[in-house]
């Protein structure tokens, strides 16, 4: 199955590529969309346990992953035709196909099973991801693009280095998680320390979190904003499917303990480092990055503290999904209206938009953690969890940051819909086809912070799996 999914795939992006008209190219596009639903209904229904072309596995933990995916990309697809409608149509169609490609990478590092195959596929993200970047052809995006391809290429090298040493612990050169999860029992600890902390660091440009967030940043300010709405996102789940791979591996070793600590550490100077680049940035889109870092920091140390934070964890980051995602669609509604992304010339967005300033208000409440939020839930979780094993410092700290995150957050928006403007732009049509799917993102966050059916918690639950085998 998954084989005819990526050979697929790869045709359809090429047919976009080839395209001769837009509607054949919005067919096209739209095929593959309804081919990732699909996908990602198989894989629910029929494929959890089964194994495909012997590197991939389908897991609860991927098919969550990849449905949060095959629910964003179609959204982010609507927007960027119309976002650019009047771009030349070749690079139009090289947008959506590069587009199509990183979804189909990014299916694959969910599922892989291997840790060179995921290797191999996060460098393919990095491909796809620079060609987008560079969508506009300007000099900043030019100069974006090979920062990105640079810091990715150096990111991915470190991470091969730590590859490398699990290679050489492992029995057989068996390069499967299982296998390598079975060598590392014996490996020695100085060389398991080594490679847990190059494969983090290294895997930490894709996951948008310290030390490599800034490639990331840079990559969502200069990319088209439905794209970044895909990068912000789907892509950092990548990077976090590929780091909790590896703590799985080392979690039956000696180092279990410093592993988690190193993600903890990981995880506050995260949330330090959005906390005070969001409160220094004046570019919008810079802004929502920045807060991807501290969101993604707050899913570290779920992920290093361990036992039901885990669980938060996986929550934090399916609210994540479709909060920032509608945030970022909509801002590019908003950017679009005023022609930049600065935020000191915003403002007045309440008589521009008053639909788009409340997706913006509702959005960024439950991007805040305000009930009905799931996010409020999964911190609330790992606050707890601080608590029980006594890191009272660490809780401290941590509650401080969200405080200044919620406080520069809150700021920001209030001038974006209220503030009086320098120039106010005409009003937007009313677009239902671009409104709606948004205001479905931040319904399905409400449902998973209020009703949480039982399948929907037993599904995230799932996400423990990962790590308890």
């Amino acid at each position: 199955m998954l084989l005819l999914y990526f050979i697929i795939s790869v045709l359809l992006a090429a047919g976009v590529l080839l395209s001769r008209t837009q509607k054949l190219m919005k067919w096209t596009g739209g095929a593959f969309y309804l081919l990732q639903a699909a996908m990602a209904a198989w894989v629910i229904f029929e494929g959890i346990g089964t194994t495909s072309l012997s590197f991939f596995t389908f897991d609860g933990t991927g098919a969550l992953f990849n449905t949060l995916l095959a629910i964003v990309s179609p959204v982010a697809f609507l927007y960027g035709l119309w976002y650019l409608d009047r771009e030349e149509p070749a690079r139009k169609r090289l947008y959506h196909a590069l587009i199509i490609l990183l979804c189909a990478a990014l299916t694959g590092v969910y599922f892989a099973n291997n840790i060179a195959v995921t290797w191999i596929l996060l460098e393919a993200t990095t491909l796809c991801t620079a060609g987008i970047i560079y969508h506009r052809r300007t000099r900043r995006s030019l100069e974006a693009t090979w920062k990105y391809i640079f810091v990715c290429s150096v990111g991915i090298a470190v991470a091969y280095l730590g590859v490398l040493l699990l290679g050489g612990l492992s029995h057989g050169a068996d390069l499967s998680y299982s296998g390598l999860t079975v060598s590392a029992k014996f490996a020695n600890p100085l060389f398991l320390q080594m490679a847990f902390v190059f494969i983090v660091a290294g895997y930490s440009c894709k996951m948008e979190i310290f030390p490599l967030y800034t490639i990331g940043v840079d990559a969502n300010m200069a990319a088209p904003a439905p794209a970044s709405a895909l990068i912000s996102t789907v892509l950092v789940n990548g990077g976090f499917v590929s780091i909790v791979k590896i703590y799985r591996v080392v979690l039956s070793t000696e180092i279990a303990g410093w592993s988690g600590n190193v993600l903890v550490v990981a995880g506050i100077l995260s949330v330090l480092t959005g906390a005070l680049f969001m409160r220094r940035t004046n570019h919008f889109k810079r802004f929502l990055s920045y807060s991807t870092v501290e969101n993604m920091g707050i899913a570290l140390l779920g992920l290093g503290l361990g036992g039901v934070a885990v669980f938060a964890a996986v929550l934090h980051l399916a609210g994540h999904t479709v909060i920032k995602s509608a945030l970022f669609l909509q801002a590019s509604r908003a950017g679009k209206s005023y022609g930049h992304y600065q935020i000191g010339r915003w403002g007045s967005y309440m008589d521009v938009s008053r639909p788009g300033s409340v997706v913006f208000i509702v959005a960024s409440l439950l991007l805040l953690a305000f009930p009905p939020s799931p996010l409020f839930i999964s911190e609330i979780i790992v606050f707890g969890r601080m608590a029980v094993e006594g890191r009272w410092l660490l809780l401290t700290v941590t509650v401080i940051l969200l405080c200044s995150v919620l406080y520069n957050f809150m700021r920001t928006v209030v001038r974006l819909c209220y503030n009086p403007a320098r120039a106010i732009p005409p009003r937007e049509k009313s677009n239902y086809i671009l409104l709606v799917p948004v205001l479905l993102l931040i319904l399905a966050a409400v449902v998973l912070g209020t009703l949480q059916p039982g399948w929907i918690v037993e599904w995230l639950g799932k996400g423990m799996e990962i790590l308890n085998g």
